[in-house]
């Protein structure tokens, strides 16, 4: 195989694949491409957990599918590295099929989710209320790469991410915006899809470090909903909080694609780095 023809590690798609064992238990690979600082990141981690999720339906002869939901509770934080997947179909249905993964390393659950599968809308929807966001980063939008309040943000290998300046006081030295961002996401390597937008429901910062709470922010809860195929290009993000309150913060992001479309709402529960 030629240079040109190996598949670079960094390329999400790459980065996401899974390898099965025959017997409903899959490895994976948790790169540090796709993580913050020395923590693998949670959107990627859902989305590989929705990835093992249609290949086990796959080996099982079932149609393919689209992930529709992911609910993943955080148990401990898994580590760069080798991790093992295992699943379990609950329920298989016409519109809707359950899949149990439980990630695994070293023995130990890391994190646990439920994978609902089915169809995605392929129509125009009947109603919508979407967060208005120019398709695209505007000149002034700032990269985000490097060292960040979580640690090095390594996805810059695999994903170009731009932040609105108007809504990141903490990256303007704009003491007290309140917990709210935008930002736009795209992969480097390939158009997104509809795993890639499980992603980008989870790619911001944590909405506090506006409020001056810097720092680690580990994802306690979180549910996705992936609502349609995206379109190629950049997918728009907007990400608010209702409530910080002690330990504990909120984070709602709503994913836009190019041509106007929602598909992705994850909403999660998150522990606040202390003030």
């Amino acid at each position: 195989m030629s240079v040109a023809e190996v598949p670079d590690p960094a390329a999400f798609e790459v980065a996401c694949a899974v390898r099965s064992l025959g017997d409903g238990t899959l490895t994976a690979d948790l790169r540090h491409e796709w993580s913050i600082g020395t923590h693998p990141h949670g959107g990627f981690v859902i989305a590989l957990m929705a990835r093992a999720a249609l290949a086990v339906l796959s080996e099982h002869g079932e149609p393919s599918t689209d992930p529709l939901a992911v609910s993943a509770e955080f148990l401990r934080p898994p580590a760069i590295g080798p991790a093992l997947l295992r699943t379990d179909i609950r329920k298989v249905g016409r519109r809707a099929t359950v899949v149990a993964v439980r990630l695994e390393q070293r023995g130990r659950s890391c994190v646990e989710a439920t994978v609902t599968t089915g169809r995605l809308p392929v129509r125009r929807p009947d109603w919508t209320d979407l967060p208005r966001m120019p398709a695209e980063p505007p000149p002034r939008a700032i990269h985000l790469a490097g060292e960040t309040a979580e640690g090095v943000f390594n996805l810059a290998k695999g994903c170009d991410v731009r932040v609105d300046p108007a809504t990141a006081g903490f990256l303007t030295g704009r003491p007290g915006d309140p917990p709210r961002l935008r930002l736009w996401v795209k992969p480097r390597h390939a158009a997104p899809d509809a795993f890639f937008a499980l992603l980008a429901g989870d790619i911001n910062p944590p909405v506090v470090v506006n409020l001056g709470r810097a720092g680690w922010a580990p994802t306690a809860q979180l549910t996705a909903l992936v609502r349609a195929r995206p379109a190629p290009g950049w997918l728009r993000v907007q990400v608010d909080c209702r409530t910080v309150q002690e330990a504990w913060f909120d984070s709602d992001a709503t994913v836009i694609d190019s041509a106007g479309k929602l598909v992705c709402q994850a909403r999660q529960l998150a522990l606040a780095p202390a003030p």
